[in-house]
């Protein structure tokens, strides 16, 4: 359920992705401008990601939580058909950033404490929902484009999110984090208030959050790293659209590919992470992510382009539940949500500044100079990585590696 829900928080962002270059059109915006409505919605959610953690980890009601976090994504782009300006737009998608940020910090850590010896496999299955979502998204809405409006498309759209939502508030409105007992197959039963905590506790928590070494440098990291994939997310529709004269069908049909890559990679990943350790897998994964981004900066309008997306695809993407799990690894349990709300607070600072940075160098350069631009970014994304101690390197336990 929780995984399903996953899917629908990534389906609104991805649907806007691939109507984002027909809005800009309507509107007659710059690149610059295309690249501020993406930001507008990441600093949302920078600003509002610690905030939702502690509400994770102080609020037992955790299936409430994400009910109420998939509505607030989903209504917001409900409004998006009814605007015409863009000052209007760029309201609605900070709303979606808010929303959307409220969901990570409440379901990754009750994954994770659930199964705690499988931290990366199981947050990879929840990511593969997430990129289920992504992937899907693209192909329906190109398809229905042919048809209807991208004005009808956004409050059709509306329905599966509003149902998804009441469907978790049937099945899992009184949802808790897990206490100590274990049952067979490494879960963790459900316990009332085993996950509530005072607002001193939690303060004193939170002051050892932020002298964690290994948080920062992870959350540093994962920065750059979603920096790389939201200026990716941004231009790549459009460099299809505007450049290769693709129709939104094949548009939908590439990012599908992208989406596609990183769902096949996520649950190897994270396996592997379990049995390898964290940091070989994600240094491994951004290196070749970089190879693969300078490849289609070389590659420009050839077929070979396509090629290489479903390549970035696969080795991007496939970190995602690793970071996550490296840092649930390294924080205590009372404090998974805020430190998953720090983590991805920190990713939307990234995220809010690739998009209008790429845009800038995309109008002033030629928008390939993006691409050469998130080869760079994912590099130094790496090198955070590369500073963590070998001791703290995320091995996985002796009994998972004897297993």
């Amino acid at each position: 359920m929780i995984t399903l829900g996953h899917a629908m928080t990534h389906w609104y962002p991805a649907t806007f992705f691939v109507l984002l270059p027909l809005i800009g059109k309507e509107l007659g915006l710059s690149y610059s401008q295309i690249g501020l409505v993406m930001t507008c919605q990441y600093v949302a959610g920078a600003v509002s990601n610690v905030p939702g953690g502690m509400l994770a980890d102080t609020i037992g009601r955790k299936g409430l939580l994400m009910a109420l976090s998939l509505f607030w994504i989903g209504f917001p782009y409900l409004l998006i058909g009814f605007t015409h300006s863009y000052p209007a737009l760029l309201l609605c998608v900070s709303l979606v950033g808010i929303g959307n940020n409220l969901w990570h910090p409440t379901a990754i850590p009750t994954l994770a404490q659930r199964y705690p010896e499988r931290k990366g496999l199981v947050l990879s299955l929840h990511g593969m929902g997430g990129n289920a979502g992504d992937a899907l998204a693209p192909l329906a809405v190109g398809a229905l484009l042919v048809t209807f409006s991208w004005r009808e498309i956004v409050v059709m759209n509306a329905a599966p999110g509003a149902l998804m939502a009441c469907a978790i508030l049937a099945g899992m409105g009184s949802l808790r984090l897990a206490g100590k007992r274990r049952t067979q197959g490494g879960a963790h039963p459900v316990q009332p208030d085993a996950d509530r905590q005072s607002m001193q506790e939690y303060a004193q928590g939170f002051k050892g959050l932020l002298k964690n070494r290994l948080l920062i440098l992870l959350a540093a990291s994962s920065a750059f790293r979603s920096m790389t994939q939201a200026t990716l997310l941004t231009f790549l529709p459009v460099f299809l659209a505007y450049e290769m004269g693709y129709s939104p069908l094949w548009v939908g049909a590439c990012m599908f590919l992208l989406q596609a890559a990183g769902f096949l990679a996520s649950p190897l990943a994270g396996h592997l992470s379990d049995r390898m350790g964290r940091k070989r897998i994600i240094m491994s994964s951004m290196a070749l992510s970089g190879l693969m981004m300078a490849g289609m900066a070389f590659a420009g309008r050839s077929p070979a382009f396509i090629f290489l997306i479903a390549l970035v695809g696969f080795f991007l993407y496939a970190i995602r539940p690793v970071l996550q799990a490296w840092l649930l690894d390294a924080t205590p349990k009372k404090m998974g949500g805020t430190s998953i709300g720090i983590l991805f607070g920190m990713q939307a600072v990234g995220s809010s500044i690739g998009p209008v940075v790429g845009g800038v160098l995309a109008d002033r350069y030629g928008i390939m100079t993006t691409f050469w631009f998130l080869a760079g970014v994912i590099v130094v994304a790496n090198l955070f990585v590369f500073l963590i101690p070998a001791s703290n390197a995320g091995a996985a336990p002796s009994g998972a590696r004897a297993s």
